[in-house]
C-alpha cells in the first residue's frame, strides 16, 4: 500500500488517523482579538538564511521537477488523481520564477488544456495553474472549471457548503482538505475574471464557520454537535484561509457610494471572530517541523504550504513570536539535517514525503518549493498598527487593495504586511520599503518617554533608507496636530520640517497623470537625497474630501457594482496617487524577505570599544555636505560585514581647520550644490593629501552644480594635477587589493516620455566613471561625477542619477581598501 500513496494520502489518511483518534476536547477560553494581536509581533531568535541558499534551493527543486517530467509535458499521476501531480509540478514552477513561456511549462499547459479532469483537488489546482500562468488566454477554462466547482458542493445535509471525493469513495462527505483547494481555486478564478455565485459563497461560509472547533482550531472534518475532530495546523491554517478568501469576497467594505457621493469611515462589518480564533490557535501551537496535532506530526510539508497562505492572507509577519517563513525556510534547507561539521548547510536538491512513491518525492518538492517562493515575495508596504482601539486601521481594505493594484501594473507578485508600532523594533520596520500610518486621533503614544521611544524608532527607519507615508482620516484633526509634533521629534534639526511639495515634485507623475482637478495638498520631508516623509493632512472642514485610504477602500467594488463616472474617476486619481507614492518611494525595486537581514539596526558602542577600528571622517563643507548624512555610516557597515574589517561605523564631521583631520587617513567629500573653499581651507586640504591622507567625493545624485566647483576647486587645489580618468584596468578597480572586479558596474539613468510622463530609471551597463589625482604613484584624490551617497543611504530615487546600490558600495569598498594599503 505504501507505494501507492501520494496525493491522495494528503487527505485520505487525514480522515483514517481522524476517526481512529477523535475524542471529547474541553472547550479552551477563548483568547480576544486584541490579546492575540499583542501576541503576534514580538519575535524570538531567528533562523540565519541567505537570499542565495533559497534561490539555489529553487532552482535545485525546479531542476528535479523538470528531470520527471514525460515527453508529453505531463508527469507520473497518482492513482484515480490523474492531472494532480502535473498540475501541482506545473504551479511549483511558475511560482518559482518559470515563466508561462518556458518549453517545459509550455508543455504542461497543453497538456493541461486537453485534459478534462473529475475531483475536487485535481479541478482546483488545474484551475490554480491557469489563473498563474495565461489567465486571459485560458479565461473560458477557468470559469468551466468554476462552475464545475459551484455544481460539486454539497448542497444540503450536515456538510451543506463543503466539497468532497466523488461518490463511492472512503470518506465522501465533506471534508476540510477538499474544501479547502476549492475555495482556493474559487478565489482564484473570481480575481482572474471568472464569474462566481455569491449563494456559493455564503454555503461556504456557513460551513466553515460552523466546523470550528470551539478552541479556534479546524480538524479533517467539521464539528458536529459535540463530536468534533482534533485539530491540526494543517486544517486550521485551511479554516482560516479558506474565511480570509471568502471575506474578501463577500464581505462589506469601511467605505461606500450612496446616492452618487462616497460615504467613507463607515465602521467595521461585524465578523464572527473565526480568524482571530483560529489564528490564537495557531500561535499557540506553531511549529514549523512539526503538523501540529496530527499523528506523529504528518503532512509536515501540507502543512508548511497552508502556513505561507496564512501568513500571507493574513498580512502577518509573525505568528505568535515566529517569523513563519524564515523559521521555515530555515527548516526546509536543513532538510534531513544536512549540514557539514562547520555549520554550512548542503541545500537539498529536492524533497521528500518520506514514502518511497516517486509520486511523493514530486508532491514533496513541490510543496517545499510553493512555501520557499510565495513566503519569499517581497513586502510593498507595512500598515502601522497601534493602541488603542482600531483607529489605524479605519479602512480595512486600504493597503490591500492598493497592493493588488501596484501588483497588476508592475507585473510583479508581492504583499503587504501589518506592524505594530508598540512591540516591533528598527529591524521589523525595516523589512518593508515604506510604512504607512493613518488615523483620525493623536499617533503618539500616551507617556513622555514612549513618544521618544517611538520617535527614535521611526528616525533609526528612516536612517537606515525607510519611507513613511502618513494621513489623516475620517476627519482626522487629532491625528494632524499629533503627527506634526511627532515629526518635530523625529526630526530634532530645524531644516527637516514638513513642507507643500511643489507642482514639479516627481510624485505627481512617477506612475500615472493625475488630472488637475483631483489634485490635492502633499507635505513633505527632504531627508536625505529624497522626500523621505509624505503627509496627506485632512482637508479644511467646509470643503473635505474622500481621503486616500477611503478611496484605495473602494477601488474594488463588489460583484455587478458600477460607480458613477464622477466617482470613478476621483477613485481613480486617489490609486494613481497611491502607485505614484510607492514608485517613487521604492523605484519599483522591491527585495525579497530572504535578501533583508533579520538584523540590520546595531547597538551603540560602548565606551573604548572603538580603539583599534577603522575610522574614517566626512569633510565639512559649504556644499552640501549634509545632503547624506548616513552614507558613510552605512559604508562602514557593509566594510564590517563584507570586509571583515573592523571599522568605527558612525559619522564623524570635521572641518578642514580641524587639527583632527590628519587622524583619518581618508575623508569622505559629499555635496550636491555649488560651493567655494577659502584660501586657507584648499591650503589644508593640500597639505592633507600631500601628506598621505586620501579624499573619497562623489556629487550627490550628479548634481552638475557640485561637479563644476568640485573640478574647479581641485584645480586650484592642486595646479598642474588635473583630474584624470582612471582606466578600467585600473588596479583601484580590480580585486588586486581584495575588493571587487568593477571594468563594468550598473548606473541608473532616470527617463521620461515627456515632461507629463511617468518617470522610469533605465539601468545601464558601464564602465565606472571615475576621475582622480595622482601623486607619484598613488590616487590622492578620487570623484565620482555620478552619484555614490544616495546609493549608499539606500534610498530608492527615481530622480536620482547615479550607481546602484551594489554597485556604489563595491566601489566605495574598493576605494576604502585601496586607501588602507597606500
Amino acid at each position: 500500500m505504501a507505494v501507492r500513496r501520494g496525493f491522495s494520502q494528503i487527505h485520505a489518511t487525514h480522515c483514517q488517523e481522524a476517526v481512529a483518534e477523535m475524542r471529547m476536547k474541553p472547550s479552551a477560553l477563548l483568547l480576544t482579538v486584541a490579546t492575540w494581536l499583542m501576541a503576534t509581533i514580538v519575535p524570538i531568535a531567528r533562523a540565519e538564511i541567505t537570499s542565495e541558499q533559497v534561490r539555489e534551493a529553487l532552482a535545485n527543486g525546479a531542476r528535479y521537477l523538470k528531470s520527471k517530467q514525460r515527453d508529453d509535458g505531463s508527469w507520473p499521476p497518482v492513482p484515480g488523481y490523474p492531472g494532480g501531480v502535473t498540475s501541482l509540478c506545473t504551479l511549483a514552477l511558475l511560482h518559482s520564477g518559470e515563466g508561462p513561456e518556458g518549453a517545459d511549462v509550455q508543455r504542461a499547459l497543453n497538456w493541461l488544456r486537453r485534459q478534462r479532469l473529475d475531483k475536487t483537488y485535481t479541478v482546483s489546482l488545474q484551475t490554480m495553474v491557469f489563473c498563474k500562468a495565461e489567465p486571459a488566454k485560458d479565461l473560458l477554462l477557468i470559469q468551466r472549471n468554476a462552475e464545475w466547482l459551484e455544481q460539486t458542493q454539497i448542497a444540503d445535509g450536515p456538510y451543506r457548503g463543503g466539497w468532497t471525493y466523488p461518490a463511492g469513495l472512503v470518506g465522501a462527505t465533506g471534508d476540510n482538505s477538499n474544501s479547502q483547494f476549492a475555495v482556493l481555486a474559487l478565489g482564484e478564478a473570481e480575481q482572474a475574471g471568472a464569474t462566481i455565485n455569491e449563494r456559493t459563497w455564503r454555503l461556504a461560509k456557513a460551513y466553515w464557520q460552523s466546523g470550528q472547533n470551539p478552541d479556534g482550531s479546524w480538524g479533517y472534518k467539521k464539528r458536529m454537535g459535540i463530536v468534533q475532530f482534533p485539530g491540526t495546523g494543517s486544517m486550521t491554517c485551511a479554516g482560516i484561509a479558506s474565511m480570509v478568501i471568502i471575506e474578501d469576497a463577500t464581505g462589506q467594505t469601511d467605505a461606500a457610494v450612496v446616492d452618487g457621493k462616497i460615504r467613507c469611515c463607515r465602521g467595521h462589518r461585524d465578523e464572527d471572530g473565526s480568524i482571530e480564533r483560529g489564528m490564537a490557535w495557531l500561535a499557540r501551537n506553531f511549529s514549523v517541523a512539526r503538523n501540529p496535532g496530527a499523528s506523529g506530526g504528518q503532512w509536515g510539508l501540507y502543512y508548511l504550504y497552508a502556513v505561507e497562505r496564512v501568513g500571507r492572507m493574513t498580512a502577518q509577519r509573525f505568528i505568535g513570536r515566529h517569523d513563519w517563513y524564515r523559521e521555515g525556510a530555515d527548516y526546509l534547507l536543513r532538510w534531513d539535517r544536512n549540514v557539514l561539521p562547520d555549520g554550512q548547510i548542503v541545500v537539498p536538491d529536492h524533497w521528500t514525503g518520506g514514502y518511497s512513491a516517486e509520486q511523493n518525492e514530486l508532491i514533496a518538492t513541490s510543496l517545499a518549493m510553493l512555501f520557499l517562493s510565495k513566503g519569499r515575495r517581497p513586502v510593498l508596504l507595512s500598515k502601522a498598527e497601534r493602541s488603542p482601539g482600531d483607529d489605524w486601521n479605519q479602512h480595512q481594505h486600504d493597503a490591500a487593495n492598493l497592493t493588488r493594484y501596484v501588483e497588476s501594473k508592475w507585473k510583479h507578485d508581492m504583499t503587504w504586511q501589518v506592524v505594530d508600532l508598540d512591540l516591533a523594533g528598527i529591524d521589523d520596520l525595516i523589512q518593508s520599503p515604506v510604512l504607512y500610518l493613518s488615523g483620525s486621533r493623536d499617533p503618539c503614544p500616551r507617556g513622555e518617554e514612549a513618544r521618544r521611544q517611538l520617535a527614535r524608532k521611526l528616525r533609526g527607519y528612516l536612517d537606515r533608507g525607510g519611507f513613511l507615508l502618513a494621513e489623516a482620516t475620517c476627519g482626522g484633526r487629532g491625528f494632524d496636530e499629533g503627527f506634526r509634533k511627532l515629526m518635530e521629534q523625529v526630526f530634532p534639526e530645524r531644516e527637516y520640517r514638513l513642507a507643500l511639495l511643489d507642482a514639479a515634485h516627481p510624485i505627481w507623475r512617477a506612475e500615472e497623470p493625475i488630472r488637475p482637478a483631483y489634485l490635492r495638498p502633499l507635505l513633505g520631508i527632504d531627508f536625505g537625497c529624497r522626500t523621505s516623509v509624505v503627509y496627506a493632512p485632512p482637508d479644511p472642514p467646509d470643503h473635505p474630501r474622500p481621503s486616500l485610504s477611503c478611496l484605495w477602500e473602494l477601488s474594488r467594488p463588489g460583484r455587478g457594482t458600477k460607480y458613477p463616472d464622477a466617482v470613478q474617476a476621483e477613485i481613480d486619481a486617489g490609486r494613481a496617487l497611491g502607485i505614484n507614492i510607492l514608485a517613487y518611494a521604492t523605484n519599483r525595486e522591491l527585495r525579497y524577505k530572504d535578501e533583508i537581514p533579520a538584523v540590520v539596526s546595531r547597538p551603540d558602542d560602548a565606551p573604548g570599544a572603538q580603539r583599534g577600528r577603522l575610522a574614517v571622517a566626512r569633510l565639512r563643507h559649504p556644499g552640501g555636505c549634509n545632503a547624506a548624512p548616513r552614507a558613510l555610516v552605512h559604508l562602514l557597515e557593509q566594510a564590517e560585514d563584507q570586509l571583515k574589517v573592523r571599522a568605527a561605523a558612525e559619522d564623524r564631521l570635521i572641518g578642514l581647520g580641524d587639527e583632527a583631520l590628519f587622524n583619518y587617513h581618508l575623508v569622505f567629500m559629499q555635496g550636491r550644490t555649488a560651493f567655494r573653499l577659502t584660501n586657507n581651507e584648499r591650503k589644508r586640504l593640500a597639505e592633507y593629501v600631500e601628506r598621505g591622507g586620501m579624499v573619497m567625493a562623489d556629487a550627490i545624485c550628479s548634481s552638475p552644480a557640485f561637479t563644476e566647483s568640485f573640478r574647479r576647486e581641485m584645480a586650484a587645489v592642486f595646479p598642474g594635477k588635473p583630474l584624470a580618468r582612471l582606466a578600467s584596468t585600473d588596479p583601484l578597480l580590480t580585486p588586486v587589493y581584495g575588493g571587487y572586479d568593477l571594468k563594468t558596474v550598473t548606473r541608473n539613468d532616470p527617463q521620461t516620455a515627456d515632461v507629463k510622463g511617468p518617470i522610469r530609471a533605465k539601468k545601464q551597463k558601464v564602465a565606472p566613471a571615475l576621475e582622480g589625482v595622482r601623486f607619484g604613484d598613488r590616487w590622492g584624490v578620487i570623484f565620482s561625477p555620478y552619484d555614490i551617497s544616495c546609493a549608499l543611504e539606500r534610498h530608492n530615487s527615481l530622480e536620482c542619477q547615479g550607481y546602484t546600490q551594489e554597485d556604489a558600495a563595491r566601489i566605495a569598498l574598493n576605494v576604502l581598501l585601496y586607501s588602507l594599503q597606500q
